[in-house]
């Protein structure tokens, strides 16, 4: 395990309920959308994939998989506090992620109950799993003697309206890369058991399949809206979207390396194979891809991830507050410059491409 000078003591709201994790640009967040644009939505040149997708969420084969089973049922008293700590911060990300999906498939699923019947019940479907996953990591956080409070989340998290089409671009890539990211770890600690330290890790592959579905969901409603893939506005949201998301996946992995270190995980090598994987999935929905392997784009994230690990320290320091908003001033014209230059990177046109696209 892990070894370093005892870690700050978790912040709490009442005794054994944590205070959620103070909102930033990378933390995880709610959503809300105009609920009426998504019932006018034409689905149409979709829907026989969409009513085999109910079918098999309907078959739900994860059902009896989130159990906490006789494997959870012990003490965790030997894991040390640096590695509980990070562990903890990674659980509260996760359970907020998918509790935030939750709060949004469910309000879409009830706004849409009565002019959309088809989506109603995907989303109805899709909030059940992420329901789910919520409560199971919110569970596994009680085993460490800490859990969230969701009530208090749903009421007190600042909400963020994203367009139907923002929404359907976001969540698609949002699932495809969790599965990546989940798939990833699953099949690293099967390799090194040895760094294993809970069993959720174990839980990761079946886990992961959920995400795919969900994302296969999006991608059929993504290609039942041609504007959003065979119109150069869908082609430049596209880019915009991808870079975005591999963008925070860089930042917040560099951010919280330390976890990824507890697990045997080297954190650079982690988020290029998952940002790679991510980007050649999404040629199956999106119009383009990334070229992530252009000189330019790996070293442009990372020094973004520099200046953003510089800006933490500003932010940890006792100076003024106007003293750290100037001192951060040039690290975000940075970052902003350096991400409008991997905007500007060639794309890959994944429609030509789409019958090579594995």
């Amino acid at each position: 395990m892990v070894t370093s000078p005892p870690q700050p003591k978790i912040e709490e709201l009442k005794p054994g309920v944590k205070a959620p994790t103070k909102e930033t640009l990378l933390t995880p967040r709610f959503y809300i959308t105009d609920f009426e644009a998504v019932a006018n939505m034409d689905i149409s040149s979709q829907e026989e994939e969409l009513k085999a997708m109910i079918a098999e969420m309907k078959a739900d084969y994860n059902r009896n998989h989130f159990v906490h089973s006789k494997e959870f049922k012990k003490s965790w008293e030997h894991i040390d506090e640096t590695t509980r700590n990070i562990f903890i911060d990674f659980l509260e990300r996760s359970c907020t992620s998918e509790f935030s999906g939750f709060i949004l498939f469910k309000e879409l699923s009830r706004r849409l109950k009565d002019r959309s019947p088809i989506l109603s019940e995907i989303f109805a479907l899709m909030a059940r799993d992420e329901a789910r996953h919520a409560g199971f990591l919110n569970k596994s956080m009680s085993d460490f003697g800490i859990s969230l409070d969701l009530g208090y989340l749903t009421k007190n998290r600042t909400y963020t309206f994203f367009k139907p089409e923002w929404i359907i671009y976001a969540v698609y890539l949002s699932e495809k890369i969790g599965y990546w990211r989940y798939i990833t770890v699953y099949r690293h600690l099967e390799k090194h058991p040895e760094n294993n330290y809970y069993p959720l890790f174990n839980m990761f592959e079946s886990w992961c399949q959920d995400e795919n579905r969900h994302g296969d969901i999006f991608k059929a409603l993504l290609r039942s809206q041609p504007k959003m893939w065979d119109h150069w506005t869908g082609r430049w949201w596209a880019r915009f979207f991808l870079l975005t998301v591999f963008a925070t996946h860089t930042l917040t992995v560099q951010e919280r390396s330390d976890f990824y270190e507890s697990i045997g995980i080297n954190a650079t090598e982690y988020d290029r194979h998952v940002i790679r994987k991510t980007n050649e999935t999404s040629g199956r929905a999106f119009p383009v891809m990334l070229n992530v392997e252009h000189p330019d784009f790996f070293p442009g994230l990372y020094r973004c991830s520099d200046r953003n690990m510089k800006m933490k320290e500003i932010d940890a320091s006792n100076a003024p507050k106007f003293v750290k908003s100037l001192r951060k001033l040039p690290l975000q014209i940075g970052i902003f410059a350096d991400l409008v230059k991997l905007y500007f990177i060639p794309a890959i046109d994944a429609e030509a491409t789409r019958g090579t696209v594995a």
